[in-house]
């Protein structure tokens, strides 16, 4: 089994290190690979100078690294997607972190039963503590439990920074689409899972965390330009969702800031984070 992160990053120095070093630390079991594959669009601000020194001290991942301007978020996800050599492929922002470092060890396992295609878990949105702190206080916690029939068109979806695709999926559906802004991830999984109708297998853990924000939620403008694209996601796949799906879909979030059962995650990677007896502090 060969598991590849794809990362994407653009002068993202005051975050990448989290990203890289929470996919570097990982524990794998016998016989899996771990291949980071890392596309940068061309950054100035020493963001490259921390891939290099992340990825030259690594010892269990095997990396790809390209450095050059792009067309966006998504036509770097498409790159990345394209170089990565795995048997599965998920996508980690240059915001974002692993939880722990067991995540490319449930992956895999989840994908040793060939008849699984496609696998998504748990995410929480954390608050940055700045370059000195170890811990990120939980925002909201986005559990997203097993998809039931019908689940798209109810508003439910899978958190993207935790969905993972058998590259053969990939291989044969076409990449992000780049007309749909921040909609794009949304129309893959819809695509995936409701045209293609592939199950999606759930590993009911926190697999990612987040850093609090996002385009498609930092004003009521972003929004409502949000939800015109989730809209354009169905017609342009010939789907047909029904008349709530886009009043039910940001109203199924509401509880993701009520349900935190912990109340920080930390920088598990760091010595400081490990106690006298060994044990990795969360």
């Amino acid at each position: 089994m060969k598991v590849s992160v794809v990362t994407v990053c653009w002068n993202a120095v005051s975050t990448v290190s989290d990203s890289l070093r929470s996919v570097s630390s990982q524990t794998l079991p016998e016989g899996t690979e771990l291949e980071h594959v890392i596309i940068d669009g061309g950054s100035t601000d020493g963001t490259l100078k921390i891939v290099e020194s992340v990825t030259s001290a690594a010892r269990v991942v095997r990396y790809r690294v390209i450095s050059e301007p792009d067309h966006g978020l998504y036509d770097a996800m498409n790159k990345g997607v394209a170089l990565a050599t795995g048997d599965v492929v998920g996508i980690l922002n240059a915001d974002d972190f692993l939880a722990s470092a067991n995540v490319a060890t449930s992956v895999a396992s989840v994908f040793v039963d060939a008849n699984v295609e496609a696998a998504y878990g748990d995410l929480v949105y954390v608050r940055d503590p700045g370059e000195s702190g170890t811990q990120f206080p939980v925002v909201r916690c986005w559990r997203s439990g097993r998809a039931s029939v019908g689940a798209f068109r109810w508003g439910w979806m899978p958190p993207h920074p935790t969905f993972w695709l058998r590259k053969s999926v990939y291989e044969r559906l076409p990449g992000y689409r780049l007309d749909l802004g921040t909609a794009a991830d949304y129309e893959m999984m819809l695509r995936v899972a409701v045209k293609e109708r592939i199950p999606l297998k759930y590993i009911p853990e926190t697999l990612v965390c987040m850093r609090a924000g996002g385009a498609s939620n930092v004003s009521v403008e972003a929004r409502v330009k949000a939800n015109r694209a989730d809209r354009l996601a169905w017609s342009s796949n010939d789907l047909r969702p029904l008349p709530w799906t886009f009043l039910v879909k940001p109203l199924r979030k509401l509880p993701q800031w009520l349900l935190k059962p912990r109340a920080t995650y930390g920088r598990w990677w760091l010595p400081e984070t490990v106690t006298e007896s060994g044990a990795v502090r969360p």
